[in-house]
């Protein structure tokens, strides 16, 4: 399948990029419900899980999934019909408001497909159709989904840093990014390194310093790149979180506050994926690379 649209793209470029952006940007969308309900999920399974431990009996909710209920308004509970659900467009023609009490609708929204859309065609005109280009595309939407999440709820949920994992090591089975030996390395070492920074600042302080999101997701993208590409990861999360932790505080953040780490580690990855031989040639010797 992917020589038949190398094939299109070859012949017709301009109707094929199109293509792929529309697809990027329907992605978006469904990423905004993820971004959207995987927290309300979450919530719901604790509260039942809690309940459960201390027996006791929970007020029934009607389950929330990805894929129901049906989006509403969040200001009169009016369900959005399916022409109002277009990407991008639906937001403009609607002028950023629900159609029918007028709330406005968070400019998030369309910003988020549209960045999916154009990561989507970015992805495609540096890697072109491949192998490599799809299952890029696997991990730039999971990383754009954990981002926001994290940036909303401080947390990174199991449920896509675990399967990024596995999805890593099965890709490496045919060197897609690395050799197999090198991507379990990659794993045990990104999950470890963050850990062991984690106890030694808990021992340190007696506080926690991060989550265990961040251990998963940076041990998913050592399965995904291998074992060499963890120092410029971390160095690259470390100086953006840095930059825009000192900007925060100089804008009057208090100290104390906790700033998700989860959304540096994914940017670094994402830059990575682009530009992992600029970044390793950084700290590696020529010939190692």
């Amino acid at each position: 399948m992917l020589d038949t649209f190398g094939l299109l793209h070859n012949q017709y470029p301009e109707i094929s990029s199109l293509f792929v952006f529309i697809f990027g940007t329907l992605v978006g969308s469904f990423l905004n419900v993820v971004i959207l309900r995987l927290p309300l999920i979450l919530e719901q399974t604790w509260k039942e899980e809690a309940a459960l431990i201390l027996d006791q009996v929970l007020k029934a909710e009607p389950p929330i999934t990805l894929w129901g209920p049906r989006s509403a308004c969040p200001s009169c509970s009016s369900t959005i019909r399916a022409y109002d659900n277009v990407p991008i467009i639906s937001f403009l023609l609607l002028q950023g408001r629900c159609r029918d009490c007028s709330h406005r609708i968070s400019l998030r929204y369309p910003l988020i497909e549209l960045f999916t859309g154009l990561v989507t065609l970015g992805l495609l005109m540096v890697l072109g159709w491949s192998a490599t280009f799809a299952a890029a595309l696997v991990l730039s939407y999971g990383l754009i989904a954990l981002t926001f999440v994290d940036f909303d709820h401080q947390i990174l949920p199991d449920q896509i840093t675990l399967p990024g994992i596995w999805i890593g090591l099965l890709l490496n089975l045919n060197g897609i990014f690395c050799s197999l030996e090198e991507s379990v390395i990659g794993a045990m070492a990104g999950y470890l390194s963050l850990w062991i920074v984690y106890q030694g600042f808990k021992l340190a302080t007696g506080k926690e310093g991060m989550g265990f999101g961040d251990f998963k997701l940076l041990a998913a993208l050592g399965a995904w790149f291998g074992w060499t590409a963890l120092p410029g990861i971390v160095l690259i999360s470390s100086a953006i979180g840095a930059i825009i932790g000192i900007t925060l505080i100089a804008l009057g953040r208090p100290r104390e506050e906790a700033i998700a780490f989860g959304p540096y580690l994914a940017l670094a990855g994402f830059i990575y994926l682009l530009a992992g031989d600029t970044v390793m040639s950084f700290y590696l010797p020529a010939g190692a690379l």
